[in-house]
């Protein structure tokens, strides 16, 4: 993918920003020996959940149940929104999941932030926690895209790294390609709402254990992520707010909007993106450039390596095609309003495959047919037929120069550009429009 070279103003580190109650605020956390197993390393973290004001996830008396119409892969999850009209729901569909207070390492000192857990690589941590269990993250180990963690006194957990949150996020479409099957994408310039040190990484082990979980920040003093929907019902968010009522901490929650996709010709593959390791994807879609995530283990191979490939479009189906599917690409997502249209990507599997990682490997088609005869992507099958006729080819603007081993596509190159997209749900049609729990506060 084309890389953007952009400016990152340094900010003045604030110290804490006191968003909660005293009870969770230590102006020094001291780290601690931490618990040797799964089990306590759990508990620590379901009893910050209590401490904060919210309930804490119970595996064997979970707050919601969901059908197998409802497809939810991480269970612990406090509510989601089916409902995907804009007309009647600007922000689209959203999820509440517990959030945890932490504290970031920063130059000025420690500093009070806030995270969500989507996996780890523990399926008895998983299980505890009600989150997905991906055991292929435990491949990152020893690789330079995992970051460490200690143990405050109180059982919070101390990252090395920090987020960002307070640059203001702006896309300036590119322009129309010579052979004009390009247009918006890539875009001419780009500044992510958020941006992370070299410190941070999502893949956090936890200490005293084996365990890598996918820890991804939300909020600190410097703002709130992107993909926390503004509740005045406008669909554009609400650049870093710490009122924005959908960041609770009162409540040990927060509300986050989900992206659609494709899977197995399937739509509704509802799901998270909240870091990128690349400025352009973090700035289409909203979320925070962490280049720290290059450096874990590795583009363009599958099932080796801790990343699963999937595939956006650059110049897919546009808004205007009048396809009854919708629409679909990188350059449709760049040229419009932010959160609008997202780029409804395609992707192999689901995480109730253990080959799932929630860190995926970007891998860019194009279409080389004008844009009446293009369709929707659906799933990777047929994105491998349409690459052996022609109809696709690897994105222009590929890294790799040429296919690397990937068992889930011979034809594709790795873009390098790595996505943290943890998939939430994929319901049956008959549940969209509908609710569940409290999606949005």
């Amino acid at each position: 993918m084309k890389k953007i070279i952009y400016t990152l103003m340094a900010a003045g580190a604030i110290f804490i920003a006191s968003c909660s109650s005293d009870d969770n605020n230590s102006s020094t956390p001291e780290g601690e020996n931490p618990p040797a197993d799964a089990p306590s390393a759990a508990s620590l973290l379901l009893n910050s959940i209590e401490v904060d004001g919210g309930t804490p996830y119970n595996a064997d008396n979970p707050a919601l149940s969901f059908t197998g119409a409802q497809n939810v892969f991480v269970p612990s999850v406090l509510g989601i929104d089916f409902r995907v009209d804009r007309d009647v729901v600007p922000a689209g569909p959203t999820v509440r999941l517990p959030m945890f207070q932490g504290w970031e390492t920063t130059p000025s000192g420690p500093r009070e932030a806030y995270y969500v857990i989507t996996e780890a690589s523990d399926e008895d941590f998983a299980r505890e926690l009600g989150i997905i269990y991906a055991p292929r993250m435990a491949e990152a180990i020893g690789s330079g895209g995992v970051q460490s963690s200690e143990w405050t006194d109180d059982g919070r957990l101390i990252f090395e790294g920090s987020v960002d949150f307070s640059p203001t996020r702006s896309l300036t479409a590119g322009g129309v390609s010579a052979d004009g099957a390009l247009v918006g994408f890539p875009p001419a310039a780009v500044t992510p709402g958020a941006v992370a040190d070299a410190n941070w990484s999502s893949y956090v082990a936890l200490p005293g254990t084996n365990i890598v979980i996918n820890a991804q920040l939300v909020a600190n003093s410097t703002g709130i992520h992107d993909r926390i929907p503004n509740p005045n019902g406008n669909g554009q968010a609400q650049e870093d707010d710490l009122n924005n009522p959908n960041f609770a901490p009162d409540q040990a929650s927060v509300v986050m909007q989900l992206l659609d996709g494709w899977h197995d010709d399937r739509a509704y593959y509802f799901h998270l993106v909240t870091d990128t390791s690349d400025p352009g994807p973090a700035t289409i879609e909203l979320g925070v450039y962490a280049p720290r995530l290059n450096e874990i283990p590795q583009f363009g191979l599958f099932p080796g390596g801790s990343m699963l490939p999937f595939s956006p479009t650059a110049n897919g189906v546009t808004p205007d095609a009048n396809n009854p599917l919708g629409f679909q690409g990188l350059n449709t997502a760049s040229i419009s309003e932010r959160q609008v249209n997202d780029p409804t990507n395609t992707f192999p599997i689901d995480p109730s495959d253990t080959r799932y990682s929630p860190m995926w490997d970007a891998h860019i088609t194009e279409f080389t047919v004008p844009v009446e005869d293009r369709v929707i992507l659906t799933s990777f099958g047929q994105i491998n037929d349409l690459l052996e006729d022609g109809t696709l080819i690897p994105f222009r603007g590929n890294a790799n120069p040429s296919p690397l081993a990937n068992s889930l596509s011979d034809l594709l190159t790795a873009t390098g550009a790595i996505i943290n997209c943890p998939v939430i749900t994929q319901p049956d049609a008959s549940v969209i429009g509908t609710q569940i729990g409290a999606p949005r506060n």
